[in-house]
């Protein structure tokens, strides 16, 4: 298994296996490889919209069927088959295989992120191993196991990380919409993919919430080393929230291994309570509650500052979005925008004037 936390992965053409959930929430990791990946994604498995297209909840500029079956992705000539779904627990839905099975029988490298690693599977091990195709767990931990020591960011370079309300919330987009949004204003920024989906994305990185927890600020002051040697503005992709039941661990362990200079908090409005907690009733801080506690957080490490609020607003309507960021300023003081809406330029703005 090759070990991806350094390799930048080769071009694919993508079909990508989301049945029954495209355009849902457990498919955000589709979703994040078709709007910013650089490989070619030519078909989505789902055979509950099939004969749709992905342009129905990603804009004209995608072009990409939806069908009912691997026999009709396969005349889109990919090479490989993304497994992507994100689902609570990381794990393989059953009746998956046999489409698995098939893609590897067809010569089709397999590309997963499940923390259920696809090559520990026998049967799939075995097939791909007898056809000569490649399992790629993105999941998978690399070798290095190193502990936290303290390193200093290098002269002139600004660490941002994204924070949020909730898992499942934004901060992977966010931080790719800061980074696009930072180079066209001519700044050397870099983005560290920190899981599963930023590594298919951006062909590098390591998925922090696989770690060993004695390891987890290691690997991440780390990578952000590695991106500091990349560019000067360091974009690091946030996980979790430092309030969830289930995910506040890797949140923390981000938080203090990746010494931000500057967070930016990410939100969406309407939602009450924490995925996946819904029936427990774990309820969303307010805004101003979390700036307070990130910002506690970080301190007790090294200080840092929620320097702006980043808003997905795509359940509403425009106008209903434009009058909830106005309200989310006047609540927090900060400024707030929805980057895939609206630009990431006043985001950076507010971080440029917090660090430069």
């Amino acid at each position: 298994m090759t070990d991806k936390s350094t390799t930048v992965a080769r071009r694919r053409r993508y079909a990508i296996l989301a049945e029954g959930s495209f355009g849902e929430l457990p498919s955000k990791t589709a979703i994040g490889v078709i709007r910013y990946g650089r490989d070619t994604v030519v078909a989505v498995l789902d055979s509950t919209r099939a004969g749709r297209n992905a342009s129905e909840w990603l804009g004209p500029a995608v072009d990409i069927p939806i069908v009912a079956s691997l026999g009709e992705a396969l005349a889109h000539r990919p090479d490989a088959l993304l497994i992507g779904i994100a689902p609570p627990g990381g794990r393989l839905p059953p009746d998956w295989k046999r489409v698995i099975t098939a893609a590897i029988e067809a010569g089709l490298d397999i590309v997963a992120g499940l923390h259920e690693f696809i090559g520990d599977d026998e049967d799939l091990a075995a097939a791909a191993r007898q056809r000569g195709t490649e399992i790629i767990d993105h999941r998978r931990p690399p070798a290095r196991m190193d502990v936290a020591q303290g390193r200093q960011h290098s002269a002139n370079k600004r660490v941002v990380l994204t924070v949020g309300s909730d898992c499942a919330i934004g901060k992977m987009t966010v931080a790719l919409e800061l980074r696009r949004s930072a180079l066209a204003q001519g700044l050397a920024a870099v983005f560290v993919p920190t899981g599963q989906t930023g590594m298919m994305i951006d062909g590098w990185g390591v998925a922090v919430d696989r770690l060993v927890s004695d390891f987890v600020q290691g690997t991440v002051e780390w990578l952000v080393e590695e991106g500091e040697r990349m560019g000067d503005w360091v974009f690091v992709e946030g996980q979790g929230s430092i309030d969830h039941p289930a995910y506040s661990s890797v949140t923390l362990g981000l938080v203090h291994g990746a010494r931000p200079h500057a967070m930016v908090l990410v939100h969406e409005p309407g939602r009450r309570f924490h995925h996946g907690w819904e029936a427990a009733e774990s309820r969303i801080k307010p805004l101003s509650d979390l700036v307070g506690a990130y910002e506690n957080v970080a301190a007790l490490v090294a200080p840092s500052r929620v320097a702006a609020i980043a808003l997905n607003t795509a359940a509403l309507a425009e106008g209903d979005s434009r009058r909830v960021l106005a309200e989310t300023e006047a609540e927090t003081g900060l400024v707030a925008d929805d980057p895939v809406r609206f630009g990431a330029e006043r985001l950076l703005d507010a971080l440029r004037a917090c660090l430069e």
